[in-house]
């Protein structure tokens, strides 16, 4: 499985790498909007892990970008950011899930596969 972690902190970017790495996933990371557009223009990832707030280019407006491409991807927002609107609007943005930071590491793997799954299963039908 591909998939892009876009996360602004390095300590949490570098351990979710690791983490989803030796699970046998491919795992790329960009701090910001602006470097993970570069990646989605050039890798067709099946999951994007997406921070909100970020420099240069937010996880919103990437999100938005992502969608006006049309990418296949599924995009997991993780987000310190909790209210109901916040999510609702994410979702309604074409996030396919929103977990809220902290979390447990095994509650994200869950979904990641579940999100992958979901991706493959729709390009099969």
């Amino acid at each position: 499985m591909q998939v892009l972690i876009v996360e602004d902190s390095e300590r949490l970017r570098q351990a979710l790498r690791s983490g989803l790495h030796s699970m046998g996933m491919a795992v790329d990371v960009a701090a910001d909007g602006q470097a993970a557009l570069a990646f989605v223009d050039s890798v067709q990832y099946d999951v994007i892990v997406l921070d909100l707030l970020m420099p240069r280019m937010d996880g919103r407006q990437l999100l938005r970008e992502i969608r006006s491409r049309q990418l296949p991807s599924r995009v997991l927002v993780l987000s310190a950011l909790d209210g109901v609107d916040e999510r609702v609007n994410r979702l309604d943005d074409g996030a396919d899930d929103y977990l809220v930071k902290p979390f447990a590491f095994e509650e994200l793997r869950a979904r990641i596969l579940a999100l992958g799954r979901r991706r493959h299963e729709q390009a099969v039908t």
